[in-house]
């Protein structure tokens, strides 16, 4: 509360603060906070999007080393890849020596709200 410089004898009487300056920060405050979380949401979606492809991209290439092997050997080395990278292996198969994985990544960016990332990779010899 302010106080007003009195005339010669006149009464000091207080100036009311309605406080609006205060609504006006705390909105703009809740506007960054808003805007922060959605930024971190998609940062996190982001994230797992590409740890998702590394995964794929790495258990493909483990899979077509292992081709000649078979593809239970093939696929368990993917999976093996996959879960070291933190995803999970959705699909491996084998097209003659070239191996296709799928993996996914689970993330939850604000609590209450799950998404799953999916990647898919080919490795293979290369032709000529």
């Amino acid at each position: 509360m302010t106080v007003r410089a009195a005339a010669a004898g006149a009464p000091i009487q207080p100036r009311g603060d309605r406080g609006g300056a205060t609504v006006c920060l705390l909105a703009v405050g809740l506007v960054f906070v808003v805007v922060g979380v959605f930024g971190a949401a998609v940062g996190a979606a982001r994230v797992a999007r590409q740890r998702a492809a590394v995964a794929a991209d790495f258990g493909a290439l483990a899979a077509a080393g292992q081709a000649l092997a078979g593809g239970g050997v093939a696929c368990g080395s993917a999976d093996e890849i996959a879960r070291g990278n933190g995803a999970r292996l959705t699909g491996c198969r084998l097209d003659g020596l070239d191996a296709v994985v799928t993996t996914e990544v689970t993330v939850t960016p604000v609590p209450g709200l799950t998404r799953v990332a999916t990647a898919t990779a080919r490795a293979g010899p290369p032709r000529a």
